[in-house]
């Protein structure tokens, strides 16, 4: 499962319609692979249904063709009918089935399903599966099956493919950083990419709301563990306050994980009606995909993720910080 197959390369190869779609709350790397595996399809001639449950987030709009996303139903239904039985789905980045959002079994009813992921624990939903946790980011999976495909990525598709991959190695901070990584990156750059300004769109995008944003969730940092463990928090008293959005949050959490005594940092954020998203960065003290998977999450060794609901965010900080201080043993 961990290797590009024959069969999944057939498959793309004789058909003529595709859906893509990725997971709940897309970040640079599910839509950045979305949007570049679109470019590749279209390039060999086949037409794509590029499919989010919400509309790109601001943070996201300067990649190639965002604007060319759908969140109608409808609209992908009338595709799917018209394409007939020369059709297949492909979701990126989805570590399970439920990240797809509420219209997951709509989209897993176009068959065949194809999963294209790098998360672990991922079980390989669907009826192909390409899995493989040791990359660094479905980014970098796409180049390579564009490679497969005798693809060469377009300008437009480089740059997406390019933010993919600095999104999810924390700009090339991050273990899964391969010499693959680097090399990759390198073709994406010669191919035309201004790593400058990638990183520009990506990380010098703060309003002053956000940045008041930033500000107010620091003024909420706790410390445990004798400083192993770091903890901020968003309510939506304060995303009111600020006129932000959840979204707005994105990366706050390499700040509390950039400590020097912090092992695992952790982002508690009230989403509303009794809903809570965790986030969860380490620095090899302990698996925190372990720790997500208990709480019905999943990720990657330090970094990974979970959704509680019907519960307030003292319950559930509490449950994590002492599963966080077992493993850690303190």
């Amino acid at each position: 499962m961990n290797v590009l197959s024959e069969s999944l390369l057939e498959h793309i190869r004789r058909t003529g319609n595709f859906v893509l779609a990725t997971h709940i709350n897309p970040d640079g790397d599910a839509l950045g692979s979305l949007l570049s595996l679109a470019d590749i399809l279209a390039g060999m001639g086949k037409k794509v249904f590029r499919y989010l449950e919400e509309p790109v987030s601001p943070l996201y709009r300067f990649l190639p063709d965002s604007h060319l996303v759908r969140t109608d139903m409808d609209e992908l239904a009338a595709f799917v009918r018209e394409a007939g039985a020369d059709v297949l789905c492909i979701a990126l980045d989805c570590g399970d089935r439920k990240r797809l959002g509420r219209n997951a079994d709509e989209l897993l009813r176009i068959r065949p399903f194809l999963v294209i992921d790098h998360h672990k624990g991922n079980d390989g939903f669907g009826d192909l599966a390409w899995i493989d946790s040791r990359r660094s980011s479905t980014g970098e999976m796409v180049f390579d099956l564009a490679t497969a495909l005798g693809q060469k990525p377009s300008a437009k598709a480089a740059e997406a493919l390019y933010a993919a991959i600095v999104t999810d190695t924390g700009s090339f901070h991050y273990e899964s950083t391969s010499a693959h990584t680097f090399d990759v990156a390198r073709q994406l750059v010669a191919a035309g990419v201004r790593p400058d300004q990638v990183s520009r769109n990506l990380y010098d995008n703060y309003s002053v709301a956000r940045l008041q944003l930033l500000q107010m969730v620091l003024a909420t940092l706790e410390v445990h563990c004798g400083g192993r463990i770091a903890v901020i928090t968003v309510t939506r008293d304060i995303l009111d306050r600020t006129g932000c959005a959840l979204e707005d949050t994105e990366n706050f959490i390499n700040l509390p994980r950039s400590v020097t005594s912090v092992q695992v940092a952790v982002f508690l954020k009230e989403a509303g009606e009794g809903r809570i998203s965790v986030s969860m960065r380490a620095k090899d003290a302990c698996d925190v995909a372990e720790v997500a998977a208990q709480f019905g999450g999943g990720g990657h060794r330090n970094a990974a993720g979970f959704k509680a609901a019907a519960t307030t965010l003292a319950e559930v900080r509490g449950r994590l910080l002492q599963e966080l201080q077992r493993q850690l043993g303190c």
